[in-house]
Formats: structure tokens, sequence, C-alpha cells
């Protein structure tokens, strides 16, 4: 219903775009489609000879592989869609830090991008998001001269007027024009430039800037005598200035958004501005054509087909060559290859260097270095900011390293990389730093590699999918490393990395102060219990929780050999804490088990302990109590993902459901031991829960259910019950031990205590 609306009332703003400015081809313009327009550009694509009719008979029917998804979708449509819009305000956002990334790419030698545009096509209903409005300044303050913005101003979102008692166009000027854009208004079209050639006294300007966007809205669902006894006759001086027009030619008087020439002059005035980003406010309306049935109408957005008589309507409206029983039957229609029509279409976008959208996914590889990890006594965090700082070295990879902090580069120990590789800025540094002096000063440079958003997670994960998708939207294959504060990853701009998944993203996502534990002085909204649970859902999201940099250093190595070595569609979740630890050498044969999820640390013959993170040291310590107080032999093992873990369990679980025999991953590591498996991370049960399923044994799962809370690491563990005793009661527990009561009393553990859950 909306897509049929919402296109209806763009279709000319594309068209004129298709025909005159939008750019094909590997070095042509990125245009982002307002999601609910797809229906239209499906019908286009028909029409240029690139979808078939079965798949347009396919629309939203995917499952068999030949049909068209609902939006703007390139995990579903890899070789049509270039990026996914479909959740509302996430395209203007995305849109604003892809073309800051083209000028990145263009500052830094690594490809010229000087000339092609970025075309942003968006809803006036969908700026009331927050992610819409929040890369104005920044788009403003870089002089995004390569951006345009087309709002679409229907002035209708799905359940009544975007701005009923005002004027979302006004709103909109003053918000874009308040952060530094240039804004053009396209309004009225060319059949008005006589009437407001009349208006000597001003009284048709007048009546229109009183008309707030709820009476616009009834004017568009009504007919020209009501527009003439509602609107023109209010004032005596303004019914003269029509007085030689007809019902049917007030009738035909169009909103700016529908009349082309005028959309051209737009469109040129802002492909020619320099030194701004451009924002055209367009007038339509919605459900333009539908008639009685849809222009305009309060629910035309729930308008999901047309009857016999609309359809026939329609037809009349715009001139269709159909017969009664084509328009009765639904059929396709296509005016053929040799008629003017499509020729001209052809033609244009022969002219204009090739049809859009289209995505390419291939791009060239790149060969990625061996890394090695230290084993001093420092964090997982700075393990990886030394990995970086390798990879960001290499001659050959070094300059397509993209790091991304969210003003949280001092927290990660990443000020280490300010002098030698510099911070981006598209003015440079005009100003002498207060640190200038010392040796790893603030260095900001106009060939700079670190992007410093400031405190924005969505623009930081914004530039990371921008260079993420570089592969395909520019066909230069990037690196990107986002780090973050792991609370703020998944729990808050989860929509934006759903989007990555769909993009088809490359690059890894760095969960840094990870763990509700570790992280330990600053309470309930920053320590991360959930993180990898939301990780789990996301099927080309591979998550990792490591303990140590050598299993650190593999999963890096791996994952960038997998994405610009194999071109494979995945990108990485990786957690760092900020605890202090020594880091031994990585042990023989432990490779496959880092990558596939768990290898085996220590040998032990009743009970197995399993590990992940930072609490892999506390299971470590929890064996040895059990070895020193209790004669018990535990053997260690090191889950570096239980994620990848349940995802192997499911795979050899299905393909046993349809009479295969494999086994996984974790039934092959513990086929040939003995005793309860008990599994402890620093995140929520339901994380170690994820490969319940999958040992056929007693499983216990421990984990950090329940609020956060500032306090010691030690004070934090025991609370949350995953610290070393607490471990080792729970293998005694699962070993039906008579040593259980005698535990708890030396190790000072209250049976009576509430869960930490519910405290």
């Amino acid at each position: 219903g909306g897509h049929i609306a919402s296109y209806a009332s763009a279709a000319d703003l594309f068209e004129v775009g298709f025909n005159h400015f939008f750019r094909g081809g590997r070095d042509g313009d990125l245009v982002y489609f307002q999601p609910h327009s797809a229906p239209g550009i499906y019908a286009r694509a028909f029409l240029e000879g690139r979808l078939s009719e079965e798949r347009l008979n396919h629309y939203r029917q995917e499952t068999g592989g030949a049909g068209l998804c609902s939006y703007c979708h390139p995990y579903l449509m890899p070789e049509f869609w270039q990026f996914p819009t479909g959740s509302m305000g996430l395209g203007p956002l995305n849109a604003i830090y892809q073309a800051r990334f083209m000028r990145y790419l263009e500052h830094r030698g690594i490809q010229k991008t000087a000339g092609r545009k970025l075309w942003a096509f968006v809803g006036d209903g969908e700026m009331d998001e927050p992610e819409s409005l929040a890369g104005l300044s920044l788009a403003a303050r870089d002089g995004l001269d390569n951006l345009i913005f087309v709002v679409n101003c229907n002035l209708q979102r799905l359940d009544g007027p975007v701005r009923g008692n005002g004027s979302i166009v006004q709103e909109l000027e003053g918000l874009f024009a308040g952060a530094g854009w240039n804004v053009i208004k396209l309004l009225w079209g060319s059949d008005w430039d006589p009437l407001f050639a009349r208006d000597e006294d001003g009284v048709l300007l007048k009546r229109l800037h009183e008309t707030v966007d709820g009476e616009f809205q009834t004017y568009a669902a009504t007919d020209g005598r009501f527009n003439r006894e509602h609107f023109f006759n209010k004032y005596p001086e303004l019914r003269q200035i029509i007085a030689h027009m007809s019902d049917a030619d007030i009738d035909r008087l169009h909103r700016g958004g529908h009349d082309p020439v005028k959309i051209y002059a737009a469109y040129r005035a802002a492909a020619e501005h320099a030194g701004q980003p451009t924002v055209i406010l367009a007038k339509t309306k919605k459900g333009y054509g539908m008639g009685l049935w849809g222009q305009g109408k309060m629910g035309t957005h729930q308008q999901k087909k047309l009857d016999d008589a609309a359809l026939k309507e329609f037809r009349d409206r715009f001139a269709l060559p159909l017969s009664d029983e084509d328009v009765v039957q639904l059929r396709f229609f296509h005016p053929g290859a040799d008629s003017q029509e499509i020729r001209y279409l052809e033609a244009r976008r022969k002219e204009l260097g090739g049809y859009l959208p289209m995505r390419t996914a291939s791009s060239s590889t790149l060969t990625v270095p061996s890394l090695q990890s230290s084993s001093r006594n420092q964090s997982t965090t700075m393990a990886f900011v030394q990995l970086l700082a390798q990879l960001m070295k290499d001659e050959t990879l070094g300059a397509r390293v993209v790091p991304i902090v969210a003003d949280e580069a001092r927290t990660f120990g990443m000020q280490t990389l300010f002098r030698q590789f510099g911070i981006y800025s598209a003015l440079g540094q005009l100003y002498e730093p207060e640190d200038h002096e010392e040796l790893l000063y603030y260095r900001e440079a106009k060939d700079g590699q670190i992007l410093e958003e400031g405190i924005t997670e969505a623009g930081a994960l914004s530039s990371w999918l921008a260079a993420a998708t570089s592969y395909s939207s520019h066909g230069t294959p990037m690196l990107p490393f986002y780090i973050y504060y792991s609370m703020f990853g998944f729990q808050r701009v989860g929509d934006l990395i759903w989007a990555a998944a769909d993009s088809r993203a490359r690059g890894f996502l760095v969960g840094g102060t990870a763990g509700r534990t570790t992280l330990a002085g600053e309470g309930l909204q920053h320590q991360d219990g959930s993180s990898h649970l939301a990780a789990s859902a996301i099927p080309n999201c591979r998550a990792y929780d490591p303990c140590f940099g050598y299993e650190l250093a593999a999963i890096v190595h791996d994952g960038a050999r997998r994405m610009l070595e194999g071109q494979e569609d995945v990108f990485y979740y990786v957690t760092v804490g900020n605890e202090n630890y020594p880091h031994p050498a990585m042990p023989e044969d432990a490779a496959e088990g880092i990558l596939r999820g768990m290898y085996r640390l220590r040998d032990g013959s009743q009970v197995q302990l399993l590990g992940s993170g930072a609490i892999l040291r506390e299971v470590i310590a929890a064996a040895e109590l059990l070895e020193k107080d209790w004669g018990i032999q535990a053997a260690v093992w090191s889950v570096t993902s239980f994620t990848e873990l349940r995802r192997d369990g499911m795979r050899a679980e299905r393909a046993r459901r349809f009479g295969g025999s494999d086994a996984s991953w974790a039934e092959e590591c513990l086929s040939k031991t003995q005793g309860p498996v008990v599994a402890a991370s620093d995140y929520v049960r339901a994380v170690a829960d994820l490969i319940r399923p999958y040992v056929p044994r007693r499983f216990v799962a421990l984990g950090t259910d329940g609020f956060g809370r500032s306090d010691t690491r030690a004070a934090l563990r025991a609370f949350f019950e995953v610290d070393a005793r607490n471990i080792a009661v729970a293998a005694l527990a699962a070993l039906e031990s008579p040593l259980l009561p005698e535990a708890l009393r030396r190790y000072g553990i209250d049976p009576g205590t509430r869960p930490p859950w519910e405290r």
C-alpha cells in the first residue's frame, strides 16, 4: 500500500534523475533509494529488460530464489541493490558518512572520487527519525558538495499528516539551513508561474503561507472545484487571479515534485553547487494519480490493491494503451524494445554510463601479513592495538586499514597511533594542539588514517559500514576496525549492524572494555553482559571472545584473510578487555580449535571446565583449586566462540536429521572425555547455554545475569558467581560430590543468598 502511493509521489523525481543525472558504472554516482519506492524501481528495471515478468510475479515471494525483495536488500538481491535503506532513518545517516568516506578515499590518495555524486532520496516523515538528522552538521563541516538529499515532501506518513498543524517544508528548511546546507525548495510546478506573476499584492503567497499541511493534504485529495471554493475563494483578490481558470485547470495545477522541468532545474542547481551539501525539498502528492482511491487519502498507505474501476481510471489518467481485459487481468505492460519510449530510456542510460541500481561484488584481493602476539603482561585491548599497528605498517595492506573510534581512542591506548598515522580531517589542522611538544601529540591531517568520530556510535558505525562495503561501492577493498565500549554496540546501534549484515559488509567490530565484571568501575549502564547473545543472531557475523593475545592474533589474521583474500561476505565481532595479565605462547595444535570455537588447554579426567574471555583465567584457577583442595582432576577448555560452536552444532544436527552422520566440533572435542561440563563466561548464562543441546551430558552454565555494578573485579566475580571458587563449587555440585558442603564452608559461599539477577 505505502509502496504504491510513495512511488507514485516520487516517480517524477526518480525519472528525471534516471534520464539526466544518475551516472552509472564503477565510477558513477551512488543512489540511496527511498525504500517504499522499491516497486517503481523494479518496474523501471522491467522496462529496461533487467527483470523478467516471472520475477515481477514473484515480488515478495523469495524463498524459491527468483523473487523480488520488499525493500532495498543487497543480501537478498546482491546483483541489484547497493544500499539497504528499509529501516527508516538509516539511509540518510549512511548516505552522509558514505559521502564523507568518498572524500576520505580521495584525500588519502587511495581512489579518485571527485566528480561523483551521492543522491539520497528520503521521505519527509522519515526525517523524524533521530538518525536522519544526526549527520547534518558533519556534512556541512566537511563541505560535502558531493552529497544531495532529495526529501519527498508528500506531507503524509503512515497514519496521517507529517505536520498537519504546521509546515514540514519550512521546518526542514530551518533545520538544514541552520546546519549549513544549501536548501532548494521545489514546491510549485510551472503552471503556477503565471499565477505568481499576477500576484502583485502577495495575496497568493499569503494564502500559501497560512495554509497548514493538513489542509494541503485535503486539497490533494479533492478536485478543482473544491480547491477553488476552499483555497482560492478565501480572498477576493485571490479569486480574481484565477477567474480565467476552469475547475479542470485548477485540478491540473502541479506541485513542484511532479514537474519534470522544475525538477531538472533543481537537480542541475544542486549538482553544480560547490562548497556545501544540498537538500532539495520537493513537494508532492502521496498517491499521485490514484484518484479517489488513494491520492492524498488518509488511508492511502494501507491501500493494498485497486479494484477494477480504480485501475481503469488510473489507465485513463495516464493514457496507458491497455484494454479493459488487460486491466482486469493485471497484465504487465511493456511498449516493446523498439518503441520510442524504450529507445529513449536505453539511450539515456547508455549516455550516463549504465543501469542503476546495480551492485558489483568483485574487487581486487589483498594479501594479509602474518601477525605476532606478545607474551608480556597486558590487556587484550593492548594486544589488539599492537596487532592493528602491525597491519597499518604493512607495505601492501597498511593504507587500506581504517581505524575508527567514537571518542575513546585514549581509553583503548590508541593515542600511540595519532602522530604516526594521523587523524583524518577534511580541513587538515588549523590550530596548534595543546600537546604539540609531546611525542604522541594529537595530529589531525587531510590525509590522516584514523577516523575519530566524536561521541556518536551511530556515526562511527556508519563510517565503518561505508569502509566495510567499499569493495562493492568503489571497487576498493578496505579493512575497517571500529573499536568501542561493547555495551554501546549491538545494544545501541544494533539496527545499523543488521544493515551491515544486509550490505554484506566485511570488517571488524571490536567490543572494548567487554564483560560484565572486567570493566570494574563504571557500573550498570556500561558493563556488557549481552553483546555476544545479540551477535549470535546475525548469520554472517562471526563472534569471538578471546582471552589470550595469540588467540586474538589468530582470529584477526583468519578474518582478514577470509574477507580480503577469500572475499567472503562475513564480518567479525571480537571482544577485548582492559584487565592486565600474562599472555602465554600458543600451544601446539591449537590453531584449528581457536577458529572453530574451543580447544583444550589442560587435561583432566573427572570434569570438563569451559571458559571464555577473561573468565577463562578464573576457570584455570578453579581447576587448580579442585586439584589442590579436593584432589579432582579437571580439564580446561578455552572457548573462543560459543556462537561458532552453536552454528556448527546446528549444522551437524540438521545433517543427522536428514540421514547424515556429522559430528559437531564441540562433540568431537568432548567425545573422548568424561565427567560433567561446566561452562563460564563474563556474559549472561544464555551465551554459554548456546551449546547446551550439543553437549549430551550434565551441563552447567555460569554467567553474569543481572544488573552491573561498580566494584573490584574480584568482588564482582564473586557477586555474579563466576570466580574460581564458585566455578569449583559448580564442578563439585555437577559431580554430586559429598565434598560440596565442606567446599561451601571453606570458600565462604552462602547458599541462602538471593541469586545475583534478583538483587
